[in-house]
């Protein structure tokens, strides 16, 4: 069986996507039930819970800014994470590259060793 590189892999996959969504007449009814067990009714529940008494309109902006909290926490916890490994990849190519450095020192001196 042929291999297909990972771009061939990827067309392949977004002509199938396509040509599902075209044979798709009501997207919404096929779109339901993953709308209905998003994130967004946890958040229209934590606002109901924290503000009891507010109207239905204050219950959705409160929902959004919570949602909007919570994925902005999500960027952040993300960005911190590329940052500790980008730190830690250069703490083992500067490790490394001492160690390499240290090991042409010694070859080229060997009164040195």
């Amino acid at each position: 069986m042929d291999e297909i590189n990972t771009n061939e892999r990827s067309l392949k996959m977004r002509i199938a996507a396509h040509t599902s969504w075209a044979n798709t007449t009501d997207r919404s009814a096929r779109t339901a039930a993953a709308r209905k067990a998003s994130h967004w009714t946890r958040f229209l529940d934590m606002a109901r819970e924290q503000h009891p008494d507010a109207t239905e309109q204050q219950i959705e902006q409160i929902a959004e800014s919570l949602r909007k909290a919570h994925f902005t926490e999500l960027a952040l916890r993300s960005a911190a994470s590329r940052r500790l490994n980008g730190q830690a990849k250069r703490s083992q190519r500067t490790a490394r590259n001492r160690a390499e450095l240290a090991q042409y020192e010694a070859d080229r001196d060997p009164a040195a060793a």
